[in-house]
């Protein structure tokens, strides 16, 4: 979310019961044997890890996925061109692109292994297209946020690339590329969230109700979603209700673009694993088999 954003935090919402049991099922419906699924994760500001529902969630969906050997993490947060490789290195420094909130957020950290080998074949694997190092750059919160629940001892090696462009087409091209890593086991994770009309919200508590154009955005983008309708979602410029109120920007959705190239499932169901709202914005989130 936007760096000046300021929630009021009222007590973390507790998890209802048989939310976390209800991803977990999802999940593990929604997968091919031998094969990693790829997923699209709304991640939130800092202070989602204070949600109980959120965290139960997530966390579920995470223990119900097979063990990756290693996660490339697409973020809203990290456009880039051309394309762009972050650290490879254990233990680079986070990077806190966020400001206003409480200093306890400035002190997160996530010493994820650094994954080299993943670097190498992204690069062979976009061959054809210039790719860029920048290795002192660490996780951004669009990255380290969600990990922190999903593996919380950061116990699993992480690589971010960037979003060259926020062009469907062409993010989905580079995912379809990228979709050999899921059967070495990569968990290709696009990490954004499904609304994002930040300029248009006038509640920030966490249990605020959605206003109308998030929930339109949302139903439309969920009816989209079962149908596969990928040319559907490919032009939710034009076709998607209340786009300029949900996305006056598109960072946050672009990510979902890679992670629909690396599964493909054109006119099959792409099943969401969590949703509802989280300060208004539509927290829906999808697993593609």
């Amino acid at each position: 979310m936007d760096e000046e954003l300021k929630p009021q935090s009222p007590s973390p919402t507790a998890a209802p019961e048989g939310a976390a049991t209800s991803v977990a099922e999802r999940a593990r419906t929604a997968q091919d044997a031998g094969r990693m699924p790829a997923i699209y994760i709304g991640h939130g500001a800092p202070p989602l890890v204070d949600d109980a529902l959120w965290v139960a969630q997530l966390a579920a969906w995470a223990q119900a996925l097979p063990r990756p050997s290693s996660v490339l993490m697409v973020s809203a947060h990290w456009e880039n061109a051309p394309l762009t490789i972050g650290s490879t290195r254990t233990g680079t420094p986070l990077v806190y692109d966020f400001g206003g909130f409480p200093e306890r957020y400035y002190r997160a950290q996530y010493r994820s292994p650094g994954a080299p080998e993943l670097a190498a074949d992204v690069r062979r694997l976009l061959s054809d297209q210039e790719v860029a190092e920048e290795p002192d750059r660490g996780l951004d919160h669009g990255a380290y946020v969600p990990l922190t629940v999903m593996y919380p001892t950061a116990d699993v090696p992480v690589l971010q690339m960037s979003m060259p462009s926020l062009d469907p087409h062409r993010l989905f091209q580079i995912g379809r590329r990228l979709r050999p890593l899921r059967d070495q086991g990569v968990l290709i994770v696009g990490s954004g969230f499904l609304t994002h009309g930040l300029p248009f919200l006038r509640d920030f508590r966490f249990d605020a109700n959605p206003p109308a154009w998030s929930t339109e955005f949302d139903a439309w983008a969920h009816e989209a979603l079962e149908h596969g309708d990928l040319d559907e979602l490919s032009d939710f410029v034009h076709r998607a209700p209340a786009v300029r109120y949900a996305h006056p920007r598109t960072e946050h959705l672009a990510p979902l673009f890679v992670t629909l190239g690396a599964g493909e499932r054109a006119g099959e169901s792409l099943p969401s694993i969590i949703e509802g709202y989280w300060m208004g914005l539509s927290k829906r989130s999808i697993q593609v088999p």
